[in-house]
Order: C-alpha cells, then structure tokens, then sequence
C-alpha cells in the first residue's frame, strides 16, 4: 500500500518545549498565513523540501523515553491526507498527539479531510500566531490568543507547563538550532 507523501520541513527527534513530555517533532513545510513576527518563516514556502512517505515517517527515529509525537509547521491541515495518516501511525504506536494549527477548531470541523485528523489527536493548539500577544508563561504556545483543545482525556492544564520556552541543538558540525516558543528560558539538551 502507499502512503501519502508529506512535503517535511524538519524533524527534531526529541524535544521537551514542544508539549508534555519527550515529544519527536514533525515541521510540515508550506503556510499560507505569513504571522508576522513568526518563529518558524521558513516553513512558509510550498516549495518541495523533502518528501516523506507519511505512514513510515515513524520509523528509526524515536529516540528512548518518547512519549508522543508533536506536529507543527508550516501549516499541518494543508496536508490532511498524510497528517491523517502520520497521527494514525503515532496512535497505533501508543504516542500522544499534539497538533499546532493556524486554522481555528471550528474551521477544521467544516473541513471534512480535516474533520477526519481530530480524533487521532490529543491535544489542539489552535490559532494563528498574534506577535502583539506574546504568550509569557511555560505554556506552549506563541501568544495568548492561540487555545488549547483537549480532544481526549490524555492530558490537562497542569501537564502543559514546559522545562523552559527555548531548545537549543548543537550538531557535531558545530550548527546550532533552535526551537521554541521565544527566550524566557533556554533548556539544552
């Protein structure tokens, strides 16, 4: 059987500032709202970055000790099909599901390949990025206006404070990057 190809813009293997937990962090490439101020400008490009089988996307790379799986972009839900599938492969594993989304919860309702992600998902993020709202707490997300949704009883408020706002990765190369939600803090792992 084939799986829908995801257009990636990056995968980190493990982070603990993009949701509870030890999380691998799926970047989908391609977005068309163009938040000013936001953290990630180079997913925004359609673009083909690299193109990925979605339902082994998985496989080889969960580091030990991953609780679930959290997918941002770019825009997710511009790529139902294969978001649908790569939350399907997470869920069968035993992953939590964390998803970032510009598109407001009632938008995704409307849609019906949308529709169809959510009850893969545990825990929607919703909104788009206001920079004039800057969220200042451990909560993960980038500004106030952005809601939570939690889809199922997975988790609650109190599990969503993060270890600090900011990761940054150090590759053998000596290329540092850096993900996050601004600099409160900075956690490197």
């Amino acid at each position: 059987m084939d799986s829908t190809l995801l257009n990636i813009h990056a995968i980190l293997p493990r982070s603990r500032v993009n949701g509870p937990g030890l999380r691998l962090v799926v970047f989908f490439q391609g977005c068309l709202r163009g938040c000013e101020g936001c953290f990630n400008p180079a997913t925004h490009s359609f673009e083909e970055k690299e193109l990925r089988p979605a339902a082994s996307l998985l496989e080889g790379r969960m580091a030990p000790g991953v609780e679930g799986i959290t997918v941002s972009g770019g825009e997710p839900f511009l790529q139902p099909r294969g978001l649908r599938e790569l939350l399907a492969a997470a869920r069968a594993r035993g992953l939590s599901t964390l998803v970032y989304t510009g598109f407001a919860l009632e938008e995704l309702e409307a849609g019906p390949l949308m529709r169809e992600c959510l009850p893969l998902i545990d825990l929607l993020v919703d909104g788009p990025y206001r920079m004039q709202m800057p969220e200042e707490t451990l909560l993960p997300r980038g500004s106030t206006n952005q809601r939570f949704h939690f889809l199922t009883t997975r988790y609650s408020l109190a599990d969503l404070m993060m270890p600090g706002r900011v990761e940054l990765f150090i590759s053998g190369d000596g290329t540092v990057k850096e993900t996050g939600f601004g600099s409160l803090t900075r956690t490197v792992l």
